[in-house]
């Protein structure tokens, strides 16, 4: 090896290590190799910068801003309560959960179907009275395994594709990743439907600061409108509906307070005082159509470029609110906020909330400008509670998210526009169209992954650069010749699967695909199925919390132990190395 090859293999050597010790994040981690990369002169410094403009990142980000859309429609959440609410048996519940979040992989970011789907888990876990940590892990890792199936799904296919384009001169599309990725899948289902049972059972998460409050009995009131699906329905019939998560303490008509019978039948115009938990009447109100009180008021101070949301505050003893209702103080004409939602301790409050009269101690739920609502709580004498996300009182755009995903998709699976072009435009319309508020869709993208590959794509095509690549490949390669062609191809797959518990998944691809690649041409073989093989092990950490985000997300909600992710993905990662290595190349043949 000649001195820059050497230089550029210690580079990556050192920053491998450095992302197994753990001591810094990923992205200043990836900050670190980058400098120390020119330092040494391995990449130059007119190409310091060229990875934050490649396709990549933006596709990644757009992906994250559509994902975190689908994620606030609730479509695919409404969908699986639809079919959760059949199916009482364990085993039934976990092939539902597992199935959603892994065929949503295919269309949104792993990382944010399972967000998207964890709150039916813990839903479902409470109703049969299980526990949670039986679903999230399994949940998890069948997330990864969707995320396989398109391009889209996780960063390492974005990546593999972009590699293939520079060897070959073209990329791979939106669902040559479907066969493989759908084996592979079908394949996990099956194992994780009988598999779950590896995991120690009764595991369950510390509460919650939001639980610890016990906050459950908040009452709302919402108006039944045209086209809504309560119209026409009996009282008893609306709650069966919901699951009885809510109740209807009084009916409102024409005026009159009535007690809400079972066999009294909903009409259009009618008021209902509703209560429950947040999520609860937020699923309730989003899935009829119902209107939450203060929604049809126009709030003067809100102006068209402020973002309306709601926030959870509970009464000083001190405030103003005590001893008054909302409609005394005239809230939305006085404060430009909307009274949403009380919880009272103890008691279960049946009166409009215009005419409840506030006390200490009570929690309520105020909508109104976002950038306002700070200086309102100081201006009523409430505090903030604890942080945690509360839809109750948001908008949604229903289906239109979807829609605009399903369109970026089928422009680039005919080859209308460019990946990232598709995506960032699909990005830039969910914003415009009011799908997802301009505030969340920068929450949503994670700034930290975008910073790590920009850092790293001129650090690992500093192994081409220097010609490194290919002599680690020829290394590889000539350890290869005693192996038959499957071998070559599992020993790609197997140590892309062991590098990518200790390295970020798209770290994994950015440094082994080049490398695969000239294997593969090394051995006389087409790159296609290396480089697939290198995606779909970097895309299957089931050995760890820390080497994805999914397994990340689910270790705390789930109450697992680091070894707890062994025991289940061990035997997953063998099934998938076996069975993986001929399906790849089935469908890629070498030659």
């Amino acid at each position: 090896m000649t001195t820059p090859q050497l230089l550029s293999v210690a580079t990556l050597i050192g920053m491998m290590a450095l992302f197994i010790w753990g001591r810094f994040r990923y992205d200043v981690t990836a900050i670190i190799a980058l400098l120390t990369a020119l330092a040494v002169g391995v990449v130059e410094p007119e190409d310091a910068f060229s990875g934050f403009s490649d396709d990549i990142v933006v596709v990644v980000a757009s992906a994250l801003v559509l994902s975190g859309a689908v994620q606030r429609s609730g479509v695919i959440e409404r969908a699986l309560g639809v079919v959760g609410r059949r199916i009482r048996r364990m085993r039934g519940q976990l092939l539902v959960l597992t199935a959603s979040v892994a065929f949503s992989s295919a269309l949104v970011k792993n990382i944010g179907a399972l967000a998207m789907l964890m709150p039916a888990a813990v839903q479902m876990a409470k109703k049969s009275n299980s526990s949670p940590s039986c679903f999230l892990m399994p949940m998890s890792f069948a997330a990864l395994l969707g995320g396989l199936m398109t391009q889209v799904g996780t960063s390492p296919n974005i990546i593999v594709s972009r590699v293939r384009q520079q060897m070959t001169g073209e990329p791979f599309t939106m669902f040559d990743y479907l066969p493989v990725g759908l084996g592979l899948t079908l394949i996990g289902l099956a194992f994780l439907a009988f598999g779950y049972r590896l995991l120690p059972g009764g595991r369950r998460a510390a509460p919650t600061m939001g639980e610890a409050l016990d906050i459950k009995g908040y009452v709302t009131e919402a108006e039944v409108t045209e086209g809504s699906a309560a119209a026409g329905e009996t009282v008893a019939g609306f709650l069966e509906r919901h699951d009885r998560e809510i109740t209807v303490t009084q009916v409102l008509r024409s005026g009159m307070r009535s007690a809400p019978m079972p066999d009294m039948t909903l009409r259009e115009g009618d008021t209902l005082i509703l209560g429950g938990e947040p999520d609860a009447l937020e699923r309730a109100i989003a899935r009829d159509k119902l209107k939450l009180e203060g929604e049809h008021r126009e709030t003067e101070t809100v102006s068209d470029e402020d973002e309306v949301g709601v926030i959870e505050a509970v009464v000083n003893v001190n405030s103003p609110l005590v001893g008054s209702s909302a409609g005394r103080l005239d809230l939305q004409r006085r404060h430009g906020v909307n009274l949403v939602a009380v919880s009272r301790q103890g008691e279960r409050l049946t009166r409009r909330l215009a005419e409840t009269t506030l006390r200490g101690g009570d929690v309520i739920v105020l909508q109104g400008s976002l950038t306002q609502l700070p200086e309102k709580l100081r201006e009523l004498g409430c505090l903030p509670l604890a942080e945690r996300t509360l839809r109750l009182g948001t908008s949604r755009r229903g289906y239109l998210a979807v829609g605009i995903l399903a369109a970026a998709m089928a422009a680039t699976a005919v080859q209308l526009v460019p990946v990232a072009v598709a995506f960032f435009a699909a990005a830039g319309l969910v914003i415009i169209t009011g799908a997802l508020p301009v505030r969340e869709a920068y929450d949503h993208i994670e700034w930290s992954i975008l910073v790590m590959l920009g850092a790293l794509i001129p650090v690992s095509d500093s192994l081409r650069s220097t010609g490194a690549s290919d002599v680690i490949a020829t290394w590889l390669a000539q350890t290869a010749t005693i192996l038959p062609a499957w071998g070559a191809v599992a020993l790609i797959l197997a140590a892309a699967m062991a590098v990518t518990p200790f390295l970020n998944n798209a770290a994994t691809v950015l440094v082994m695909a080049p490398i695969a690649a000239t294997f593969a041409g090394d051995l006389g073989y087409r790159p296609e199925a290396f480089l697939m093989a290198t995606a779909v092990g970097a895309g299957c950490d089931f050995l760890t919390p820390i080497g994805h985000q999914c397994n990340t997300l689910v270790f705390g909600p789930g109450g697992y132990k680091f070894g707890d992710y062994a025991r289940l993905g061990a035997p997953l990662s063998l099934l998938v190395l076996i069975l993986g290595t001929p399906l790849l190349i089935a469908v890629w043949p070498l030659r």
